[in-house]
């Protein structure tokens, strides 16, 4: 008998990570540079940059890392202030290579 309060997942279901920044953002090409870093980065499924709420949102597949969306915002050279990785608070500080 199989025990029904297992929650594996099904074999095709798909993995993916939502990760959240505050970034310091001052106009619409601050904004704008972080929307071209991040509609290049590979394992991104979706993102969405808001200069309003200074915050960058990305829902990327499993493979990729909180700390590899980081790092990819900081080399726009916006000061990443704050940030989460499916909901739970992660460093700002970024690794080094």
């Amino acid at each position: 008998m199989a025990d029904a309060g297992a929650s594996a997942p099904a074999p095709d279901a798909v993995v993916e990570h939502k990760y959240q920044f505050n970034v310091s953002m001052s106009c619409g090409g601050c904004s704008g540079a972080v929307d071209r870093v991040l509609k290049k980065l590979e394992g991104v499924k979706s993102y969405e940059v808001s200069l309003d709420t200074q915050t960058a949102t990305v829902v990327a597949d499993e493979s990729l890392s909180y700390e590899k969306v980081l790092r990819t915002i900081a080399k726009t050279g916006k000061k990443v202030n704050s940030g989460d990785a499916d909901g739970i608070a992660q460093s700002v500080e970024v690794p080094a290579e």
